[in-house]
């Protein structure tokens, strides 16, 4: 009796945290990868002046040292633009919160602006994990649901990031969790732009990102 009320609660607890996974996409085979793990090719910071903030090192892409704090928030950019795709990485932000603010984020469908950013954030870091965030546009659109996937979440170490958008449909995942299914209602947002990641000026910190790959959805 006692086996089977503990096979019971984990078939209960378990399952809506795997039902909510991404479903894979029924055309695998136009999967791409964004980032060669050796250069980087096909990315560039929005500002030339930033370019000593960005790195390809170790098969990763890193923003940052984690020692010096970046003066402004800073941004490496695809030279192309996308537009209905799912974006899968791996990314690890580390900093000394004692510092100040330690976050980073994933542009997507953002334009670049006079070596500035205007687009939808997939936020990163303490306070806005899962958030979607309309970067110097009109702020915080959707705050992530994380009663779910908080306790899978590595906050100092190497987490997944899932952005699926297509039509006016945005869905976020971290770790195979959804924290955010936001629909867009103003048809004045732009469909396409380019994807960037992001390191926010603040405290001492350092992001990873590693493992891009994207998969259109037309």
């Amino acid at each position: 009796m006692r086996v089977l009320l503990l096979s019971s609660f984990m078939a209960v607890y378990l399952t809506p945290v795997y039902a909510q996974r991404p479903v894979p996409s029924e055309k695998a085979e136009k999967t791409i990868t964004l980032f060669d793990g050796k250069t980087l090719d096909g990315w560039k910071p929005i500002d030339p002046d930033d370019a000593k903030y960005w790195q390809a090192k170790d098969s990763l892409i890193v923003g940052g040292d984690g020692v010096n704090p970046v003066p402004k928030n800073t941004y490496l950019r695809t030279v192309d633009e996308y537009g209905d795709f799912e974006l899968s990485c791996l990314f690890r932000l580390s900093g000394d919160p004692g510092t100040g603010f330690i976050n980073g984020g994933i542009q997507y469908r953002s334009k670049v602006v006079d070596k500035d950013i205007i687009g939808y954030q997939a936020d990163i870091g303490d306070g806005h994990w899962g958030d979607i965030y309309d970067e110097h546009r009109r702020g915080l659109l959707v705050q992530g649901n994380l009663r779910t996937v908080w306790h899978l979440l590595k906050r100092d170490g190497w987490n997944s990031y899932t952005v699926r958008v297509r039509g006016n449909r945005h869905e976020l995942y971290i770790n195979g969790v959804k924290t955010c299914d936001y629909t867009e209602k103003d048809p004045t947002i732009p469909l396409s732009g380019v994807i960037a990641f992001q390191l926010h000026s603040g405290g001492t910190a350092k992001i990873e990102i590693r493992d891009v790959t994207l998969t259109p959805l037309n």
